[in-house]
């Protein structure tokens, strides 16, 4: 196995940050200029619309077709289930596989889904089970090609960009779910769910087209895992023994899990809380993507990935939701929407980017699969937690249990990481202003030296 960044034991944070990359504040683009990124970045800006409108038009195609709000929520399922079932089998064959092809190879069947669904509905033969079939091919597909695409970051960029891409990728995803639901919803009405489907369809020919496009000579290839046998286990071992890792992961989940629930909150407090109707619902989640937006393109200027933005970040998140809970004003709890996706999407980078730097290149796919698998999975999970929160306690109580959860998931992870790395809490004094801080241990001899 090649040694390459990864840590090889349990971290030791120094006074400024633990988990800090190598990179130096640099600027919002920077990454941009790396010709093949620039290529990925471009197709990606075209993809990720497409999937947002295939998204509303497989579900409103769903409920035309069955009526059945359950419906939807089995094609949901079967989108995100082999995710959550085959997500670490799908790293251990990332990380066997030369990452460039296998892109290709599932951005093509996703393509040939959404045309093939678009066939089918503009022919005016398609069935509910046509749809649960391609959402079920879209989910296998996703299984290698999520790993697969974080992991391909790091081989455009190298290590030094690798904050900034990935915090760009993420603002590139914010953009495509404000533009896609949009032009979804003037499709759908204007000309039907079918050509939803193609325009997706036809998107994957951006991204297809920038992987072809790429220089291979400039690509920062990593050595490959052999085929072996137990490379599963073998993954789970390796970030198990990694506190920088694992506790990275489980905040993640944390936040995922009791955090992320906004379908069920926020649609309960528009129609319950407030009665504003569809309309109020819909600006809760646009602000909250504009929010989410800017978190991504700060942490693309910020350029360094530190735990101490990641937890100082997940406690903010928590704290807003518990302000937001009791907000007295529809506009008020509105506003706070901007900063609640801020700073989710500044524990949902830095946790990507510190766990990507902190891995070995050759069980990157793994470990990345595992952590998606985590945060992708926990909202399902938490949903039905929150659900039932809700409608035994009200929305409000709901919120408010998930953002104190989040938060205190934070605190108790940074006191382990901070005992683990052998530091102490200082509070103190700096320049008039109170300063909360970890500081490293003092060492015994130090201390019996002072005594004398």
């Amino acid at each position: 196995m090649s040694t390459g960044p990864g840590a090889a034991s349990a971290p030791a944070p120094d006074t400024d940050d633990s988990l800090s990359t190598p990179t130096s504040r640099s600027s919002m683009f920077s990454s941009l200029k790396v010709r093949n990124y620039r290529l990925f970045f471009l197709g990606q800006v075209v993809s990720n619309t497409g999937t947002w409108m295939q998204r509303i038009a497989q579900d409103w195609l769903v409920l035309s077709l069955t009526g059945s709000a359950t419906a939807v929520g089995i094609t949901t399922a079967l989108q995100f289930l082999p995710m959550l079932l085959l997500g670490l089998y799908g790293g251990v064959l990332v990380d066997r596989l030369p990452k460039r092809p296998t892109l290709l190879v599932t951005q093509t069947s996703m393509a040939a889904t959404g045309i093939g669904l678009a066939v089918l509905t503009l022919g005016g033969h398609v069935q509910v089970w046509h749809v649960y079939l391609a959402a079920l091919a879209v989910g296998l597909a996703t299984v290698v090609d999520n790993p697969a695409r974080q992991s391909f970051v790091t081989e455009m960029v190298g290590p030094d960009q690798l904050q900034n891409a990935v915090s760009l990728n993420s603002a590139n995803f914010q953009s495509a779910r404000l533009v896609g639901p949009a032009v979804a919803g003037l499709m759908i009405t204007g000309v039907g769910t079918g050509w939803a489907f193609l325009a997706n369809g036809l998107s994957f020919v951006a991204p297809i087209a920038g992987l072809l496009l790429m220089r291979a000579r400039e690509l920062h290839v990593v050595e490959r895992a052999p085929r072996a046998k137990g490379q599963l286990r073998e993954g789970l071992r390796y970030v198990a023994g990694r506190p920088e890792l694992i506790w990275t992961i489980v905040l993640a989940g944390f936040v995922s899990t009791f955090g992320f629930n906004f379908p069920v909150y926020l649609s309960a407090f528009a129609d319950d809380v407030f009665r504003a109707g569809a309309g109020s619902y819909s600006l809760f989640n646009t602000l909250m993507a504009v929010g989410s937006l800017a978190g991504a393109l700060l942490a693309a200027r910020r350029g360094t990935a530190r735990m101490r933005v990641l937890i100082v970040g997940a406690v903010a998140f928590g704290a807003m939701e518990m302000v937001a809970a009791f907000a007295p004003s529809l506009w008020l709890f509105a506003l706070l929407m901007a900063p609640i996706g801020m700073f989710g999407m500044t524990v949902n980078v830095t946790a990507n980017s510190s766990i990507q730097m902190s891995t070995d290149p050759a069980m990157r796919g793994r470990v990345m699969a595992l952590y998606m698998m985590v945060f992708m999975g926990g909202a399902p999970l938490g949903a039905p937690i929150a659900g039932w929160i809700t409608d035994a306690y009200g929305v409000r109580a709901g919120l408010a249990v998930g953002g104190a959860i989040t938060a205190a998931a934070a605190v108790t992870i940074a006191l382990v990481l901070a005992r683990v790395g052998g530091l102490r809490l200082s509070v103190g004094w700096n320049h008039g202003h109170p300063q909360v801080r970890f500081v490293p241990r003092e060492r015994r001899e130090e201390q019996v030296a002072a005594v004398a």
